[in-house]
């Protein structure tokens, strides 16, 4: 009987750390962001892990008169870079349930902002940038690119 609970608790844990594994490559891919204003789809971001943290590129931009732009507002080595190609988000570590404790970089303005990934669902995925404390900030809903 103590070895079956036992093969019970090794079982139960192993199917936890494989679902903990499954919900964060779930953010690995392509996502769409979304203009909060007008609702148009604005950008791809292709999400990436590289040495255990979560990086993100934006892969195309969607809007025509969006393709072709500089980060004129970014500082230092980004300042004028196109906007096509440019990590956005950077350092983001794995805390069980979220990819947290990295940066966000705001291509219009050039800011950067603390940053937390978290799953809605497997297609949609909610951005949150803020400054110092997450209760100042504002959240985005990107959506899973399809193939």
């Amino acid at each position: 009987m103590r070895n079956a609970l036992i093969l019970l608790v090794f079982f139960v844990g192993l199917t936890s750390a494989y679902a903990q594994t499954e919900t964060k490559q779930a953010f690995e891919g392509v996502w769409v962001s979304v203009d909060d204003v007008s609702n148009q789809r604005k950008s791809e971001i292709s999400l990436y892990v590289e040495g255990g943290k979560l990086y993100g590129q934006i892969a195309r931009l969607l809007l025509e008169e969006d393709k072709g732009k500089q980060c004129a507002a970014c500082k230092g080595a980004l300042k004028d870079k196109p906007i096509e190609g440019l990590t956005i988000i950077e350092g983001l570590e794995w805390d069980g349930s979220a990819w947290t404790g990295g940066k966000i970089l705001d291509p219009a303005n050039g800011k950067q902002y603390s940053c937390t990934l978290t799953l809605e669902d497997d297609q949609t995925l909610k951005v949150r940038g803020y400054l110092g404390i997450s209760l100042l900030g504002r959240t985005q809903t990107w959506y899973k690119a399809s193939k």
